[in-house]
């Protein structure tokens, strides 16, 4: 595992979904955590705790939800450079509920709408492409280029990255736009999508000039791989199986911890680095990714092993996990903040003057619809 402290940090540029995260669990039912979430944010968060610099680009808008998010991303040293706060902009919000199953297994439910009056809450917006043109010519050289949401704004940037030496990764959770899709296909150097949400893709991206790290997850069942490296013929699909983690106590955002480790080992000095990278070093890096994914499990909310482990027991139960030793510098991490408070005030609707929550029983109805 390569030490947290660069000498030259290496620098990734994401956007796609930035969000609030409101975390509510039965372990603590009346203290609401306010965390940076969304699977773009948590990725370039994690890469920041990993030594890296994260600049983030978004297009917020202005208001609690922002102010509690942009708190917790400094917090961890993010960059705030490229996100901006506009009256046509939004700050996604997102209700999450960790609870157990009879059998005591944890689960984790998403939910949109507003706990307190049902309302649906602020959703995402993507960043303008002639935003993205403007802020193209500001970025510094990144070494990596990550994103989650499809939009022509996110396809300038990802091509600006990439005329610059970034490695593209692209991690969809859907086709959506079939145009916008082919485009992205073609830019990235890495696509990693999950099997649940993106099990069959269109037959004519099965070509030979496709990504060169193609990454389909399965759960508990872990994953498949295959690659498309210089002097390599096959292209056939390998198998890692998950690593098991050594407590349980939420998997949501395993994937993305699985995503900033495949980054930070394979693309440290950029796409060129790929070039020469051999199918051990790939194999190695995946199963790096895998551990932290199976260590950020023992923790509440996607990153709550950042709130509650500092860098010494990150990377000694890390190490244990890989079955290697690991020095690094050890950095005092915060303790998880436990300002009170739930998800009514970022909540547009409840701000209303006059605005009632509704009855009981039709709020219980509203935080029962966790898939919308």
């Amino acid at each position: 595992m390569k030490k947290s402290s660069m000498t030259a940090a290496s620098l990734a540029v994401g956007t796609g979904l930035i969000a609030l995260d409101v975390v509510l669990s039965n372990s603590r039912p009346h203290t609401p955590r306010h965390w940076a979430g969304g699977t773009c944010g948590n990725v370039l968060t994690v890469l920041r705790h990993l030594g890296w610099r994260a600049a983030p680009v978004a297009r917020l808008r202005d208001g609690e939800a922002a102010t509690q998010l942009l708190a917790d991303l400094r917090r961890w040293g993010v960059e705030e450079e490229f996100i901006s706060l506009s009256d046509n902009g939004s700050t996604p919000v997102i209700v999450q509920r960790i609870s157990n199953s009879p059998g005591g297994e944890p689960y984790h439910t998403f939910s949109w709408r507003c706990p307190n009056c049902g309302s649906r809450l602020p959703g995402y917006k993507p960043v303008l492409a002639t935003d993205a043109e403007e802020l193209g010519g500001r970025l510094d050289r990144p070494q990596v280029f990550f994103f989650d949401r499809l939009s022509r704004g996110a396809l300038v940037l990802a091509k600006r990255c990439a005329d610059l030496g970034a490695a593209v990764v692209f991690e969809p959770s859907s086709v959506g736009n079939p145009m916008l899709f082919r485009e992205a296909w073609g830019l990235a150097d890495v696509v990693k999508y999950s099997h649940e949400r993106l099990d069959e893709l269109p037959a004519d991206l099965e070509v030979e000039d496709g990504p060169r790290l193609q990454i389909k997850t399965h759960g508990r069942d872990g994953l498949r791989y295959r690659t498309r490296l210089p002097g390599k013929g096959s292209r056939a699909w390998h198998r890692l199986d998950a690593l098991p983690a050594p407590r349980v106590r939420d998997t949501a955002g395993a994937g993305d911890w699985c995503t900033a480790g495949i980054i930070h080992q394979l693309f440290s000095e950029g796409a060129g680095g790929f070039d020469s990278t051999t199918d051990a070093r790939v194999r190695e890096a995946i199963g790096f990714g895998q551990a932290l994914a199976a260590w950020a499990c023992g923790f509440e909310g996607a990153r709550g092993g950042m709130y509650e482990a500092d860098k010494a027991q990150f990377y000694r139960e890390v190490a244990a996990l890989l079955g290697k030793t690991m020095s690094a510098k050890i950095t005092k991490v915060d303790r998880m903040s436990t300002a009170r408070g739930g998800a009514a005030c970022l909540c547009p609707s409840c701000e209303r003057p006059g605005r009632a929550a509704r009855p009981s029983k039709a709020r219980a109805r509203a935080n029962r619809r966790g898939g919308d």
